[in-house]
């Protein structure tokens, strides 16, 4: 488990553990979520980004007659 200090100016670093594999980088924008009692963070990727993540995924599941 990792662990972040709220600074005196409410900044939290993220730590190197966490970001550099999910190849967060300086500037980026980050979405900040309230679940309850829990605050998420999630990497903000624009559209273009995320064009092709779902390569080679599995699509002969079967599905409802009326979905088809």
């Amino acid at each position: 488990m990792q662990m972040a200090t709220i600074s005196p100016k409410f900044q939290v670093v993220i730590p190197r553990a966490i970001r550099e594999p999910m190849g967060i980088q300086v500037g980026q924008k980050i979405q900040v979520l309230r679940y309850g009692n829990r605050i998420e963070l999630i990497p903000f990727k624009i559209a273009r980004e995320l064009r092709g993540f779902l390569k080679g995924i599995n699509t002969t599941v079967e599905r409802e007659t009326d979905r088809v």
